[in-house]
């Protein structure tokens, strides 16, 4: 896979209000991990719009590889101009300064928000331009991510689109490796 989309849950559909939330340092550690999977194994594009949440945490952590010097580029590709426009000050600074590093950063329609459908294309554009997606999701507690989830099902039936997900599962696994090599935890 040359490139994946990276989608999930919104903050706030996770109960996390804060940007320092514990939980957001354990979700990009996840991230990261698959990413870096993947990157070894030839992936080249980190594709998403931005959304609060997952979205945003997978580009800073697309940013923090980068950073490290792995060869990874970062797509962001909203869904209409100004989604940003209703989130808070700090939310609004950390979408920007995502969107100013990205490799590449235009939306997918010009304009503010028209209607539900612009998110069906976002949607729709994202999986035809990806090899395969990346998705934190609890498939008992889908939330929003489901829509996502079954546009990429759909794609999977009519050609190779590979879904992987990062489960509950996988973020307790991710929380006892941090803990385990975590010396404080131990005294």
């Amino acid at each position: 896979m040359k490139k994946i989309a990276v989608s999930g849950y919104k903050s706030y559909e996770l109960g996390i209000f804060q940007e320092n939330d514990i939980k957001v340092g354990f979700i990009k550690s996840a991230l990261k991990k698959r990413l870096l999977q993947l990157i070894e194994e030839g992936l080249e594009w980190v594709l998403l719009s931005g959304q609060l949440g997952v979205e945003l945490w997978a580009a800073q952590s697309v940013q923090e590889l980068q950073a490290d010097g792995w060869n990874i580029q970062l797509g962001v590709i909203p869904p209409f101009e100004n989604q940003e426009s209703r989130w808070s000050d700090e939310m609004k600074m950390i979408y920007e300064e995502v969107c100013a590093v990205a490799d590449f950063c235009q939306p997918l329609y010009k304009g503010e928000y028209k209607g539900p459908y612009q998110f069906k294309a976002r949607d729709k554009w994202l999986i035809d331009k990806t090899d395969g997606c990346l998705l934190l999701l609890d498939e008992e507690n889908p939330a929003s991510v489901r829509f996502f989830h079954e546009e990429a099902k759909k794609t999977r039936s009519r050609k190779n689109y590979e879904i992987m997900l990062i489960t509950p599962f996988d973020l307790d696994e991710i929380v006892q490796e941090i803990q385990m090599n975590d010396p404080d935890f131990w005294t």
